[in-house]
């Protein structure tokens, strides 16, 4: 589904107007960026994928589009001074129509939900130790015999759960969030991912890979193939992962290209330093 069809940034002119000379600013972000790349105009496809290297302005164009989109964010973003009045100049044509939602998630969002679920996963922990120790009393106490049944009852209970269950069985019945300790970072990660997508949707994404194995790379790419196809929803994608870059039917712009063009992603530089690498070994995979 193709929601946002085509986005405009401000020419080397236009930029001009963002700087009135009796304005002080700290920094004059994002200006500078686009205009020596030759890129004035974006169009859109249900997955569009920012290509780049580190400051090829792949983010900030990601975030220029979802403040104007107005999208919205788990974590405040402050820019420079600047950044409204350049955003406020730029132009888009979207469709809203059966559209729920726009979002832009960043990487530091996924490693902000890692470090909650470890968080959690130290708690049931020590939880699960501390049930550890409860079954070992509890199951080899000598007698119950003194047990005042009225103000005991609850720990009569657990006495006798614990001589009829294994410890595991006593355990996992008394623990809440067990399903997040069987996860990995990765399977965590992908969760994330799996959970945050919805239906009728425009998603802006930063380097989703973080975090992630090849393998769950591969998963995520056949997540977003699916949700872009069956679930209409439109993704624009910063990444510079060889497996989501390879998404079928992606549009790519590869802004480390002057000027900025529509690229392939077997014609990217990052992808064929991979795929030099592994044909320089492939006798050794044989």
């Amino acid at each position: 589904m193709v929601y946002l069809k085509s986005f405009t940034l401000l020419n080397e002119k236009q930029e001009k107007v963002c700087m009135p000379e009796r304005k002080i600013y700290n920094n004059f972000y994002p200006l500078g960026i686009f205009p020596p790349k030759g890129l004035e105009s974006l169009s859109f496809e249900p997955v569009t994928i920012l290509y780049g290297g580190n400051g090829s302005g792949k983010t900030t164009l990601l975030n220029i589009i979802a403040k104007k989109l107005e999208a919205s964010r788990k974590n405040i973003n402050v820019l420079s001074d600047i950044f409204d009045d350049y955003v406020n100049l730029t132009s888009l044509e979207i469709n809203k129509k059966d559209l729920k939602e726009i979002k832009i998630i960043l990487s530091d969002d996924v490693f902000d939900y890692l470090i909650d679920v470890r968080t959690i996963n130290s708690k049931v922990n020590r939880r699960k130790e501390d049930l550890a120790k409860e079954y070992i009393e509890n199951k080899y106490s000598e007698s119950t015999n003194n047990i005042d049944l009225f103000k005991e009852h609850e720990h009569l209970k657990d006495i006798i759960e614990s001589r009829k269950k294994t410890q595991s069985a006593y355990i996992r019945e008394r623990l809440r969030n067990n399903n997040i300790l069987q996860e990995s970072n990765g399977e965590t990660a992908l969760s994330y991912w799996q959970n945050e997508i919805q239906d009728h949707a425009i998603y802006l994404i930063d380097e989703p890979e973080n975090s992630l194995s090849a393998e769950n790379q591969i998963k995520l790419k056949q997540f977003i193939e699916d949700s872009a196809r069956f679930y209409d929803c439109q993704f624009i994608i910063a990444t510079h992962s060889p497996f989501l870059l390879s998404i079928t039917d992606a549009k790519i712009y590869d802004l480390d290209s002057i000027p900025v063009k529509s690229k392939k992603w077997t014609e990217l530089n990052n992808v064929r330093i991979y795929y030099n690498f592994f044909n320089e070994h492939k006798e050794e995979f044989d």
